[in-house]
């Protein structure tokens, strides 16, 4: 990360709630092709959430915390504060003096704006605006929110504004959250009725919904030059897994995500290596 942060754009997206499981099968079925095309050999890695819920993992995340793979380690980090002992802080680890990842982005120059999905970001009161107020800019609309059906369209045309809003020579952190995956999904299923309420089949559909959109982020975030992005999960759900629903707890469907990194390649076609 030493040698693409200053050179290229940056872009985040948090798949929040996603289940690995779910983003598997989807990738290998070849229901979400989008995003497949962009996964390094066409397969979600499979890693470990750094929190339970939105709150505590996206707090690790934009320490430099991000998912972490699901195999001994310790595994060299892309991103970290400078700290003495740090055993994942390697020779290409972009480190920073500042608290989080955000602000010392902020330091080498990004424009850093948040585009803001489940409630922490919604800036409606003390909480939800902690997460957003690390940014330069913060978007969110009650359209970009879970209770959304078109959330994800809604929040990909705001960064198609902010991107073509900034100045061409000026390099870009854009963050999103997606909140199509989070409960309320079950709108996303044709034919699925709120009284039967959301299940895993809900959930893929909402994934599905996202796939048909993700490919005019990614050309928006790459449209101004060669573009490393991470695509990930924060944490999963459960749907009744053994006895299990929802999140912000102990169980394995809710601490394993998927989780990749790729470079989108610029306007002049430089893709560079994964």
């Amino acid at each position: 990360m030493r040698s693409v942060v200053g050179t290229d754009d940056l872009l985040l997206v948090t798949l929040d709630t996603l289940r690995f499981d779910v983003a598997e099968e989807l990738a290998a079925a070849g229901r979400i092709p989008h995003l497949a095309r962009r996964l390094p050999g066409g397969r979600w890695e499979r890693r470990h959430a750094p929190g339970s819920f939105t709150w505590a993992s996206h707090q690790a995340i934009f320490a430099g915390f991000l998912p972490t793979p699901a195999a001994p380690g310790p595994h060299p980090r892309l991103f970290a504060a400078r700290f003495t002992g740090s055993e994942t802080t390697a020779d290409g680890t972009f480190v920073y003096d500042t608290p989080d990842l955000v602000s010392g982005l902020a330091g080498a120059g990004y424009r850093t704006v948040c585009i803001g999905g489940v409630g922490f970001f919604n800036r409606q009161g003390p909480l939800g605006s902690v997460l957003p107020g690390m940014f330069q800019e913060s978007h969110w609309e009650p359209e970009f929110a879970v209770s959304s059906p078109t959330s994800f369209e809604s929040q990909v045309a705001r960064a198609e504004e902010v991107v073509a809003a900034l100045p061409v020579d000026r390099r870009l952190f854009l963050f999103v959250n997606v909140s199509a995956l989070h409960q309320p999904n079950w709108f996303h299923l044709p034919g699925a009725a709120r009284e039967a309420g959301d299940s895993r089949e809900t959930h893929a559909a909402a994934l599905e919904y996202v796939d048909r959109h993700i490919g005019r982020l990614f050309a928006a975030a790459s449209s101004r030059r060669r573009c490393f992005a991470i695509v990930c999960s924060d944490h999963g759900t459960a749907y009744g897994d053994d006895g299990y629903t929802g999140h912000r707890l102990g169980h394995e469907v809710v601490w394993t995500v998927p989780y990749a990194q790729f470079f989108l390649p610029g306007p002049d076609g430089a893709e560079g290596a994964r």
